[in-house]
């Protein structure tokens, strides 16, 4: 399997900004930076730099308004797929490809009661139930 280049991988600034953008959707800089958590308060300056760096790596689109001066930055990349990438990123790099190991993993440190594991067997399920009936996504 082909190792992704580091610059593929959201920084974790850049999921907070990320997150701003999934929620509010097109948003001027100015947005991005009230929005962010309030413990990550940032320069304009700042975000508008984040904002251009997610959009060389195509994660970010620029959105021109007609009539309006500021710029808007809206999400290239969904959710997700952002979510599908860290999973898989993670899965490859600690547990050797395995979702598995993984899963075993998080059963042992208790973090996946048999209540939580019960309830994920009836959505994985639910799920396959769908994707056969032609309702779910292939």
């Amino acid at each position: 399997m082909a190792r992704k280049k580091a610059g593929d991988q959201l920084t974790p600034l850049e999921t907070e900004i990320m997150k701003v953008l999934w929620e509010t959707g097109p948003a001027t800089v100015q947005t991005v930076s009230e929005r962010l958590p309030g413990d990550r308060k940032l320069a304009y300056t700042t975000v508008q730099t984040m904002l251009n760096v997610l959009h060389r790596k195509g994660k970010a689109n620029r959105i021109h308004v007609d009539g309006d001066r500021a710029l808007r930055y809206g999400a290239a990349l969904s959710e997700d797929s952002a979510v599908r990438q860290v999973l898989s990123d993670v899965v490859n790099r600690l547990f050797g490809g395995s979702a598995e190991r993984m899963v075993l993993g998080m059963v042992e440190s208790e973090m996946l009661t048999p209540e939580r594991l019960e309830r994920l067997n009836r959505l994985v399920a639910e799920s396959k139930d769908s994707r056969e009936d032609g309702h779910g996504p292939d």
